[in-house]
């Protein structure tokens, strides 16, 4: 049964080394959704200029639905300067006072998150207030949706109220090793592990699940009754990683609403994730085929360290 995945953020243009690509991560994981059979619906707020123009083109070409992408007058439409270093990894500048720093409240917005079966937010799309007291209200009003948090990050781009806040409102945490690290020695929490690291901030807030990727070394998982378990990665030569981690989460949530084992859950994720790594920027279409076929080949797997045991 196909689920409603409403997911409030920015749309931006990456600017590659290697061109503009049409991206941010919860336009990206909301074409990841609508890419599996699921309805996602970006949220999200472009400028009346030539980068908004060409931004919802693209998004009609992508057969998503732009009825929910608000315009604004005079704030430009978001961009990223990104730059990458030996290893494909992306370093990102992201610009300041934009329109999706705007999305106003509205009737249709509220109807929409009120049947939303999940509902995913992160930390840069609330560096205003504005966009801060919308995505509240939204979340306030979503009661029946699962609510995913994909922190996301970003240098000079969220606040510890912020954070605090939205681990608050979420139950599945989705997270990178890094974020997970950073967390932990926020809220002064002892690590010893990644394992260690969810068993301790699940209980702190009240969090259903917590996901940390590991990059092409998989993605370990745990929830609130007390499940863990780790999925190796696929190894893929890699070509940018941009979009990877919101592949890998619209794989995991896509499984994670039909209640499929967690495994099962990560393992899409990481497929989906390592198709994406392997081609340039990050929303080059996959289809569902080829996922299978992925899934399906004899693909060599990554494993990381002292997490074998949860397999």
């Amino acid at each position: 049964m196909k689920k409603t995945v409403v997911s409030f953020g920015e749309i931006l243009w990456d600017l590659l080394p290697t061109g503009a690509k049409l991206g941010g991560a919860p336009f990206n994981f909301a074409y990841r959704i609508n890419s599996l059979g699921d309805e996602g619906i970006i949220v999200s707020r472009l400028g009346r200029d030539e980068l908004g123009r060409q931004a919802r083109d693209h998004v009609v070409s992508l057969g998503m639905d732009t009825n929910y992408i608000q315009w604004d007058q005079s704030a430009p439409t978001g961009t990223v300067e990104i730059t990458l270093d030996e290893n494909n990894n992306p370093d990102y500048f992201i610009v300041p006072d934009v329109a999706y720093d705007n999305v106003e409240i509205t009737e249709a917005l509220l109807a929409v998150a009120s049947e939303a079966d999940c509902f995913c937010f992160g930390t840069l799309a609330q560096r205003t207030p504005t966009a801060r007291q919308t995505l509240e209200r939204l979340l306030d009003t979503s009661e029946k949706a699962t609510k995913l948090l994909d922190i996301n990050l970003r240098k000079n781009c969220y606040s510890t109220e912020t954070i605090t806040r939205s681990l608050e409102r979420g139950n599945v945490l989705r997270l990178n090793d890094d974020e997970a690290h950073y967390l932990a020695e926020l809220f002064c929490l002892p690590w010893n592990s990644t394992a260690s690291f969810t068993g301790r901030i699940i209980p702190k807030f009240s969090l259903d699940y917590c996901v940390v990727t590991l990059g092409q070394r998989g993605a370990f998982v745990a929830s609130a009754d007390g499940e863990q378990a780790y999925v190796p990665g696929y190894k893929v030569d890699v070509v940018d990683t941009c979009g990877s981690g919101d592949a890998f989460t619209a794989g995991f949530i896509h499984r994670l609403l039909r209640g499929r084992p967690l495994k099962e859950c990560c393992d899409l994720g990481n497929a989906m994730g390592a198709m994406v790594a392997a081609q340039p920027g990050a929303t080059t279409p996959i289809t569902t085929l080829e996922i299978q076929e992925f899934m399906q080949a004899d693909c060599p797997r990554v494993s990381q360290p002292g997490l074998e045991s949860f397999r």
